[in-house]
């Protein structure tokens, strides 16, 4: 008996020596408990927090009094209490009220000490070292949770962006209107007056918009995005974007209503994102010179638009001999900026489908060889050479034409031909069938998928609200190949796919090749958003990328600051990392619970989930007095 008490001894030790190493230092109080449920044959499903407390049992009659083990609440309710704990915790303070929409790299007094040649001033300039804050960005003092979708496309909080310059500066072309409390969005713009649907069923007279083959759209010059939110009904995904406070806070009117959007400018840099990402691009009166600087604007429209892919003009110079007087041009500088733009876009080999009434559309080929040959005799602008063409964080742009991927076949799609949504969202990417992405293959691909569905399952156990619609704004902060929001396409949301540009792997192409949207980022720099647009946020490993580039606490500020008042956040990385995270993320007024992973407590892996809670910031004794 002495014998086996002493082997099975033992075999204990060699366990916990084994699962020390597995899951570190930091882990042994969980180890411990674990160790012991595994000598009694029982294995808990979950636990609380990395500090030898478990979850109550649900089948006991006694509860904890900790609160550490309450569960987090994921519904709307204005306010949460702030969890006390004994732990060691810097606190960090709200910002002043004035910071309430700060955008960090896109501040407009930064933006005075740069060229205002291209733009460059309304481009991104991130906050240097000596300017960071460390506080928390502010709601302003009446925040409200903002309208579950569908109903926020066409409402919004008054008190939530409180700004009703575009309701007097645009109020006869029905972009916005004050009601009460609350913005209404009647649809309109510039050169829509009959409403977005109905400028939306024109253009799907001269193209085909509802048969999946065009499923991903770009937006320039958004206003509030109407576009892009009446292309949804439609099953197209656009990406809106306009400079910050060229019109008050459009980009942030278009995400409150929960519409994709990001704040962005056609200056002297590319757009973030890869080549060939979308299927259409739009402009609708949004101000950009196209026939300025060599066409160098259509060059970059060419770079991101795919194969076949469609370009579709409306405003000025398109019909300008119904609308010169209105516009207060003459006929001739008309005439001569529509017969510019024509010539660049025959320069890029586009050509042209229709003109009909305000709207006038062209068609990108489907590869280049024909192009090839019309440039041995008219060389400008030239095909770019040796050009990394997804390449397009902080690069130049250029006054050249991107190559497109080699065929021999005239009637071949350039990189591979696109399956139909909704099919494309699942399909394997041509991208990966080419081999382009370094150690991906199309079984991999799959085995993600496969991956992503027992993900979800597992994130709708620990974050019931998941599958209920109170997710509108997602982002995905480290998005790899877009598992995590293909997964989600059932509900009523959208992702925005995030790559790091310090990301192994760059798969943005991947992503937006499955139909799916998103953008390139460093998380060193703050995001181009404004404040509380994003109701989740879900970030794998990102972390442990960043853990030696740039301070963690920086990242979680950043993430507060774009995640709305109760919002939630949901992070995989190791034990070790989560415990640093969390000890930050306490101080922020999040709660937060660490769980265990979906293949169970001995994975290395581990989930932390948080909430944001309500809170608001208070005006000064000297605002009060102004208002008085």
């Amino acid at each position: 008996m002495a014998k086996e008490n002493s082997g099975h001894h033992h075999q204990t030790e060699a366990r916990r020596k084994k699962l020390t190493l597995i899951l570190g230092v930091s882990g042994l109080c969980i180890l411990f408990y674990v160790l012991g449920a595994w000598q009694a044959n029982t294995v808990p499903s979950s636990y609380s927090k990395v500090g030898c407390e478990t979850q109550s049992n649900p089948s006991s009659s006694s509860s904890s009094s900790s609160s550490e083990s309450a569960e987090l609440d994921f519904k709307s309710h204005n306010q949460i209490e702030l969890k006390e704990t004994n732990q060691t915790i810097k606190y960090f303070e709200p910002c002043e009220l004035s910071l309430s929409e700060y955008t960090p790299c896109e501040d407009r007094q930064r933006g005075r000490r740069f060229d205002r040649n291209m733009m460059k001033y309304r481009e991104r300039h991130c906050p240097s070292k000596d300017e960071l804050i460390y506080c928390l960005i502010p709601p302003p003092p009446n925040y409200k949770i903002p309208f579950k979708w569908p109903q926020s496309r066409d409402y919004a909080w008054y008190d939530n962006i409180p700004h009703k310059e575009l309701s007097v500066e645009k109020a006869v072309q029905n972009w916005i209107q004050v009601e009460g409390d609350r913005f209404r969005f009647p649809g309109g713009g510039t050169m829509f007056p009959r409403g977005a649907d109905a400028y939306i069923d024109d253009i799907a007279r001269l193209i085909p918009l509802t048969d999946g083959g065009i499923r991903t759209a770009i937006d320039t010059g958004c206003g509030v995005a109407s576009f892009g939110a009446y292309l949804l009904k439609r099953d197209i995904m656009a990406v809106s974007f306009a400079p910050r406070d060229t019109h008050e806070a459009q980009v942030q009117f278009a995400l409150e209503r929960g519409v994709p959007a990001i704040i962005g400018i056609m200056g002297s840099r590319r757009l973030p994102y890869p080549a060939r990402a979308f299927d259409l691009a739009h402009c609708s009166r949004c101000l950009i010179p196209w026939f300025k600087n060599d066409g160098l604007y259509l060059m970059e429209v060419d770079r991101v638009l795919r194969p076949g892919g469609y370009w579709i003009l409306s405003g000025p110079p398109i019909n300008w001999k119904q609308y010169w007087r209105g516009w207060e041009r003459t006929e001739e500088d008309l005439k001569k900026e529509q017969d510019s733009i024509e010539d660049v876009a025959k320069s890029l080999c586009w050509k042209k489908v229709t003109e009909k009434g305000d709207l006038s559309i062209w068609q990108k080929p489907l590869n280049h060889i024909e192009c090839k040959k019309l440039k041995q005799n008219s060389k400008s602008p030239p095909i770019c050479s040796s050009d990394n063409a997804d390449f397009a964080w902080y690069k130049d742009l250029e006054t050249c034409i991107t190559p497109l991927p080699e065929t021999n076949n005239p009637d071949e799609s350039a990189g591979g031909a696109l399956e139909d949504w909704p099919d494309r969202a699942f399909a394997v990417p041509p991208r990966i069938i080419r081999g382009t992405i370094p150690d991906m293959n199309a079984e991999k691909f799959r085995e993600d998928n496969e991956v992503w569905k027992e993900r979800i399952t597992h994130y709708k156990k620990i974050v019931p609200e998941l599958s209920h619609g109170r997710f509108r704004n997602i982002m995905d902060m480290n998005a790899f190949l877009g598992g995590f929001a293909a997964s989600m396409l059932k509900y009523p949301s959208w992702v925005m796919n995030v790559v790091p540009v310090d990301a192994e792997k760059q798969t943005l192409g991947v992503i937006y090749e499955r139909g799916l949207i998103g953008t390139y980022q460093d998380w060193c720099e703050g995001f181009s958003t404004y404040p509380r647009t994003y109701d989740m946020i879900h970030a794998g490993g990102l972390f442990s990328l960043y853990e030696h580039r740039c301070d963690l606490t920086l990242i979680l500020l950043e993430m507060d600051r774009i995640l709305r008042p109760e919002g939630t956040v949901v992070l995989r990385d190791n034990v070790e990392t989560l415990n640093k995270v969390e000890k930050i993320v306490k101080g922020m007024k999040w709660k937060s619970q660490i769980v265990d992973h979906e293949k169970g407590p001995f994975n290395p892996e581990k989930i932390l989930v948080a909430v944001k809670t309500y809170w608001t910031g208070q005006p000064s004794d000297k605002n009060n007095n102004n208002n008085n």
